[in-house]
């Protein structure tokens, strides 16, 4: 039974001063802001870079920027102005948590800097988003999500065999720092809320693109680590299991993700090949691996019978996992049709457009959609004035 959801968010009332541009910060923050944090987004007058990253288009927008800002307010300050770095440091009084992606020291300029910032506000969660860490050399490296795909070894995982090294489709690290940020905060929160140490104190979380990285390659780093293993490139098959990789059926090649013995063997019976889960060679799957080129032409003379979704609807039903290679519309589409709803409806200059839901469910609290993405300033008046007045909630 589903308990009767609350309206607000489990991070209502917290203050985040947002300092971040690009994807990273900016994907971390609408996530708390999804969450119930009210985001304040500190722009430069030139705003955020992937204001201008088009195409592709939203009217003369970029739908780069529109797809990671929702649920918050921004406010033009430039920090080379006396009056508006005041602002800036009042904002980080009033806050919770403070987000920022910049070249490591060049906030200090400014003292912006960490151990200026805790100065400041000691309660407050100062979060950094780096490249290659906040110091040693490092840290006067430039960070850009191609430039870590490359030199984290992502690339050379990723591509065909025989082909030249890729970089993923969409920005991964980006985004899986932008993930551990979020975790970061959270955790702070809950550490400085709990009362862990003997005052409430805040403190500096950290994460970069390239330790993101080597963490989130899972088991090809730690098959380095603990084995000194150097994966390879293997298009789209895997390096421990078979078959699990796209196979050729009747008009498209269908992905079967096959995870052990028992999903083989229901497999090879529902295509009509129940010996193969017999047959010495491939009856395990280590067996199967080492046999696999054969193994995957006698897979395709069966698979040729009946179409990707035909075999979709037959294997799934018996557990096996299975799915058609769709095109980015083609996968809005299905979780649509299976009842995930990944779309949700925000206000963006005074109509309704679609955005990307959050991923996560509550039974209580949930994310709320209370805005869409800020024009560049949009609320810079009432953001200065609220700074400039008495201290008070935001309304």
């Amino acid at each position: 039974m589903v308990e009767a959801e609350l309206s607000k968010g489990p991070l209502d009332g917290v203050v985040v001063a947002d300092f971040s541009r690009v994807l990273a910060g900016p994907y971390a923050t609408m996530l708390l802001g999804d969450l119930g944090a009210e985001i304040i987004k500190v722009e430069a007058p030139v705003g955020d870079e992937t204001r201008s990253w088009k195409p592709p288009f939203y009217g003369d927008d970029a739908t780069y920027y529109l797809s990671i800002n929702r649920n918050k307010r921004s406010v033009v300050l430039d920090l080379g102005d006396d009056g508006d770095l005041e602002r800036a440091k009042e904002l980080i009084r009033r806050a919770d948590v403070m987000i920022e992606n910049h070249k490591p020291g060049s906030l200090g300029k400014f003292g912006l800097d960490y151990s200026s910032v805790k100065e400041i506000n000691p309660e407050i969660i100062y979060a950094s988003i780096t490249g290659f860490g906040v110091e040693g050399v490092g840290a006067t490296l430039p960070g850009y999500d191609l430039m870590v795909q490359a030199m984290s070894g992502l690339m050379s995982l990723t591509g065909d065999p025989d082909g030249e090294p890729m970089r993923a489709g969409v920005a991964v690290i980006d985004v899986m720092t932008g993930l551990h940020c979020v975790i970061g905060i959270l955790s702070a929160l809950y550490a400085r809320d709990r009362g862990v140490s003997e005052r409430r104190e805040g403190q500096w979380v950290s994460v970069s693109l390239l330790a993101s990285a080597l963490s989130g390659m899972v088991n090809q780093t730690g098959a380095n680590a603990i084995a000194g293993v150097v994966p390879f490139r293997m298009g789209n098959a895997h390096p421990s299991l078979y078959p699990y990789e796209p196979l050729a059926a009747k008009d498209q090649k269908i992905v079967i993700a096959v995870g052990n013995s028992g999903q083989f063997e229901k497999f090879v019976r529902e295509i009509g090949a129940p010996w193969l889960s017999t047959d010495d060679r491939f009856k395990d799957n280590n067996g199967r691996n080492v046999n696999r080129d054969e193994l995957k032409k006698i897979l395709e003379e069966y698979l040729a019978a009946k179409t990707a979704r035909e075999w979709f609807d037959i294997l799934t039903k018996v557990g096996v996992p299975a799915g058609p290679i769709n095109t980015v519309d083609g996968g809005v589409a299905f979780a649509e049709e299976i009842g995930v709803s990944p779309k949700v409806e925000v206000s963006y200059k005074g109509e309704m457009i679609s955005t990307i839901r959050n991923p996560v469910t509550f039974t209580k609290t949930k994310p709320t959609y209370r805005s869409g993405p800020p024009l560049l300033g949009e609320h810079s008046d009432e953001i200065k004035a609220w700074l400039d007045g008495p201290r008070a909630p935001l309304q």
